[in-house]
């Protein structure tokens, strides 16, 4: 391969990870807020977004994808569920399933890239989703003093079925996503 064609092709990379990192950051912003209040913990579509932009970007891009909404939020604009923001959504009931996504799009993130199997897939999204559910639950607990028990009750169970259906949506529509970006050209394969 020709110098200057292997330098047109890392640049085209790099501009595609960019703007569909910020893209799925973006995506993220309008899912995350959106969310539906059922108890202290709601259901929210930042899991939708995150597994999307794994398969969008690999687990690399997309949790950077997912620290720039953190970020966001963090400053104060209102992008985490319930329209909210700032450090005091961290600091509160809900702030350890915000950090636990980290995790969850790592974990997730490196089964999607490493398997194409969809049920090995499906696997990592589990274990990621179970690994932000205990980050979050065990902060849950300190914060409200609540026990494991009425936490569970509280802020895992009800989730699980639609985290569930949030999964297989993502695995439905971002490989779709993804082959449609290739043939156009648009996705640095």
């Amino acid at each position: 391969m020709h110098p200057e064609t292997a330098a047109g092709v890392r640049q085209k990379r790099k501009t595609y990870f960019m703007a569909v990192t910020a893209l799925m950051a973006a995506v993220t912003c309008v899912l995350a807020p959106m969310s539906i209040p059922i108890g202290p913990v709601p259901i929210s579509f930042t899991n939708l977004a995150i597994y999307l932009s794994l398969y969008l970007l690999g687990w690399k891009w997309g949790t950077v994808s997912y620290l720039v909404y953190m970020l966001i939020g963090m400053v104060g604009v209102p992008v985490f569920s319930g329209f909210t923001g700032g450090l005091g959504k961290l600091a509160g009931a809900t702030g350890g399933y915000i950090v636990g996504f980290l995790p969850m799009a790592v974990i997730a993130g490196l089964v999607i890239d490493r398997y194409r199997s969809r049920g090995i897939q499906l696997a990592g999204m589990i274990v990621g989703t179970a690994v932000c559910y205990a980050l979050g639950t065990v902060w849950f607990c300190f914060v409200m003093d609540s026990t494991p028990v009425a936490a569970l009750g509280l802020c895992v169970i009800p989730f699980i079925p639609g985290d569930l259906v949030k999964m297989l949506a993502a695995m439905t529509a971002g490989p779709v996503i993804r082959r449609r970006l290739v043939q156009a050209g648009l996705h640095a394969a």
